[in-house]
């Protein structure tokens, strides 16, 4: 099990980055589930969360420096090479020297990196699950990445569906492993 923050963030990039490669070519229009996104729509989102970390981690830009620059299809004709770019690049960034501590502005206001990475390392595990239950392939997560995400999302776990991204949280059945207990908070059904 990954034990530093930086070294959870790039196995969750790695395990995003197996679903993207497992994605076959006539997938990319199946559905997750995120409702709102179909599998592509789901790996732009990704690649998108990646791709704001060199600006806002590595080069102290905010979210209105950066502005749209960073909408619409961000896959091109190559999406595993999009996500790869993208991935390689958010590591890069969050590795700089004092990076986890920078104070990096965001869309909710100033976070330190070190939060920002734990968000994002998350985010990434929990759409490595739709992925999958998209694609039709394994969807067990790492224990370990279940339960840094459980640490992480659990603090705001209540508020998620007020934002309007996630579904409401689900009742957890008594005795739920770790995966089924981080998916119900994120509105999931594992």
């Amino acid at each position: 099990m990954p034990d530093t923050l930086l070294e959870q963030h790039a196995a969750a990039l790695r395990l995003f980055g197996e679903r993207v490669r497992a994605v076959g070519g006539d997938q990319w229009d199946l559905p997750t589930p995120c409702t709102e996104w179909n599998v592509r729509a789901l790996v732009n989102h990704v690649t998108g969360e990646q791709r704001w970390i060199p600006p806002l981690v590595g080069e102290g830009r905010t979210v209105e420096d950066v502005g749209d620059s960073l909408s619409g299809d961000l896959l091109g004709d190559d999406p595993v090479a999009a996500w790869e770019r993208a991935a390689a690049a958010a590591r890069a960034a969050f590795d700089e020297p004092g990076a986890l501590d920078r104070t990096v502005r965001l869309s909710y206001g100033p976070a330190l990196g070190r939060a920002y990475c734990s968000e994002l390392t998350a985010d990434c595990v929990v759409h490595a699950w739709d992925l999958a239950r998209a694609i039709g392939a394994e969807d067990r997560l790492p224990d370990g990445l279940v339960e840094f995400s459980i640490k992480e999302v659990m603090p705001y776990a209540d508020g998620l569906a007020a934002s309007g991204l996630f579904a409401a949280p689900l009742d957890v059945p008594t005795g739920a492993d770790a995966q089924t207990r981080l998916l119900a908070m994120v509105g999931r059904r594992g």
